[in-house]
């Protein structure tokens, strides 16, 4: 059950997280979706969307989906990250990152993200996260 919506939770991260990436899109049971406009500042040579870009988009919509979950908690952190990268992400276009819990535990949350080119149907890159949730005490 979602116990914040995407506006509660974009308030919550200008108070907290004011320097994160992207625009929350949507928030649901155990999902989350967010956008982000491509700048210069987020392409590499080549003009393609660079790879802390998207790891650091993925970061952060995985984050969204579990607050969406627990409410607002600050202290969650990411404790690993992987992301096999898939094909080129286009610079031209918004990527667009789409996040799913798959465990949501008292102390872990494990999800995996899909970032693709705005328009496009295959995804650019595919992440899986753990994120450590502090003790609720």
């Amino acid at each position: 059950m979602t116990v914040m919506t995407a506006a509660a939770i974009e308030d919550f991260l200008d108070e907290v997280f004011p320097q994160r990436i992207g625009t929350i899109e949507a928030v649901g049971d155990m999902r989350a979706t967010m956008s982000l406009a491509i700048e210069d500042e987020h392409l590499r040579p080549g003009a393609s969307v660079s790879g802390p870009t998207l790891m650091g988009l993925a970061d952060v919509c995985l984050y969204v989906a579990i607050l969406g979950q627990i409410g607002p908690e600050p202290m969650a952190v990411t404790s690993d990250l992987h992301c096999r990268f898939l094909r080129r992400p286009r610079g031209d276009r918004d990527v667009i990152a789409t996040a799913r819990l798959l465990k949501l535990g008292r102390r872990l949350a494990v999800g995996e993200v899909q970032l693709f080119s705005a328009g496009d149907e295959a995804p650019v890159a595919l992440v899986t996260a753990t994120y450590v949730l502090p003790d609720s005490d």
